[in-house]
């Protein structure tokens, strides 16, 4: 864990923008297939295809293991702490935190992940106190680099991040959003 920012809670719920982000809990196991076994996010994520019960039991696990690391917080996006409707992750990245999202596809355009990451962002600059959040996306996502757009990223020049995931190659521009100044 890096000393440059405090630890993360043991739970968190952040409310703002009309959502209340909130810790994946048991009661979310039955509804997390419908929202991640979907050939977009099987595509365009790292999360495992396709997604079954067994594969969100591990998730759940893995946001657990990963929140008492110290390292990433995999939080429900939900519009009032109950019904899951996508996550939204915050993980320590080199000089900055790194922002991802997943929206289910039947909750799609209602501006859930824009606001989910604007939310997650004003997390990390006040309540941790890092200098800048980013996102690594493909160019391709079009979706995502309307997300980043619309929540006030700007694309950084910087090298891609260059990879391979699920088999196919992959090429990652990287967003970035600094804090407001005090």
């Amino acid at each position: 864990m890096s000393s440059a920012t405090p630890p993360f809670p043991d739970r968190i719920e952040l409310a703002g923008e009309g959502l209340v982000l909130r810790d994946w809990t048991e009661a979310d196991l039955a509804a997390m297939p419908d929202l991640f076994d979907h050939p977009d996010i099987a595509y365009w994520t790292p999360i495992v295809s396709p997604f079954d019960e067994a594969a969100a039991r591990a998730r759940l696990d893995l946001a657990r293991r990963l929140r008492a690391e110290g390292t990433t917080i995999l939080l429900a996006i939900t519009v009032d702490g109950r019904a899951p409707l996508g996550e939204v992750m915050l993980r320590r990245a080199a000089g900055a935190m790194e922002i991802g999202y997943a929206v289910g596809p039947a909750h799609r355009g209602q501006g859930l992940a824009v606001r989910a990451v604007r939310v997650m962002a004003a997390y990390a600059f006040e309540r941790l106190g890092v200098g800048q959040v980013i996102l690594e996306l493909e160019a391709e996502n079009a979706a995502s680099v309307a997300v980043a757009t619309k929540a006030g990223f700007s694309l950084l020049d910087v090298p891609l991040i260059e990879g391979e995931e699920k088999g196919r190659p992959y090429a990652l521009q990287t967003w970035g959003l600094l804090s407001p100044a005090p």
